[in-house]
């Protein structure tokens, strides 16, 4: 279980987290929702240890994350600013990855790396952005990973692709009970994939709740013409009714 209780980070007198409370059950997926610069990528980076809050707890399986090896033993990572050994080639990466990760599944990378048709001796350094992305996950899923964090993770993958790494992901939460954060821009990707949402604005966790629940109670809302509503109408519709400088209305799910 990931768990953050009243996590709260300033950047030289920027509030980019004020307070925000975070809970993922165990074999599920969850899917952190906001526009640019709302925090979802600082949320990430403190759940992977890069960040220490100035405020709260941040914890796996009951154990502070920060510092933390055995934590980040579990846990498979793949960030929006990736960084390799630019010398590397993917087969040299993946010869050190077996070596830091005990569970670490050689066939599960060949598989992907054919998958993405990316070429093992070739240096990681020479990809393009989009390669480079698909590199990190193939690495990431083939550590066997407990825990799972994304960050815009499909950027360059191409719909097979996107379609194939997804089934793998599912997989995984469904035979191993792996659990998975997830941030994107594409609600419609993630409306099909995620067991839970959680819409973040300014740094401040706006709703988080069962998506399959939330869609049911947003579907009394005469707003929606059809039932039940999208990602992308939840996610439009919570963002804009909630004011966080009290200015204006804030309205519960089922408003």
């Amino acid at each position: 279980m990931i768990k953050i209780e009243n996590l709260t980070k300033d950047f030289d007198g920027y509030t980019a987290l004020n307070g925000l409370n975070l809970s993922v059950s165990k074999g599920s997926i969850y899917g952190l929702v906001g526009v640019n610069g709302a925090g979802k990528t600082t949320v990430i980076k403190h759940l992977a240890g890069v960040y220490r809050g100035d405020e709260g707890v941040i914890q796996i399986d009951g154990e502070d994350v920060y510092d933390n090896v055995n934590v980040k033993s579990k846990m498979g990572y793949v960030t929006d600013d990736l960084y390799f050994f630019p010398q590397y080639s993917l087969q040299m990466l993946g010869k050190f990855y077996a070596k830091m990760y005990s569970k670490w599944n050689e066939s599960r990378f060949a598989g992907l790396l054919e998958l993405m048709e990316l070429d093992a001796k070739r240096r990681v350094g020479r990809f393009s952005k989009g390669m480079q992305k698909q590199a990190a996950l193939a690495l990431s899923l083939s550590t066997m990973p407990e825990f799972l964090l994304l960050d815009e993770p499909i950027d360059g993958l191409d719909p097979i692709v996107r379609k194939r790494i997804f089934e793998w992901i599912i997989d995984d939460v469904a035979e191993r009970k792996m659990t998975v954060l997830i941030s994107s821009h594409n609600l419609k990707e993630m409306d099909g994939i995620c067991d839970t949402v959680g819409i973040i604005k300014r740094g401040t966790m706006l709703i988080e709740k069962d998506l399959d629940e939330l869609k049911a109670e947003m579907s009394n809302n005469p707003e929606f013409a059809h039932q039940p509503p999208s990602l992308d109408e939840i996610f439009i519709h919570v963002y804009e009714s909630h004011d966080l400088k009290g200015n204006g209305k804030k309205v519960k799910a089922n408003a």
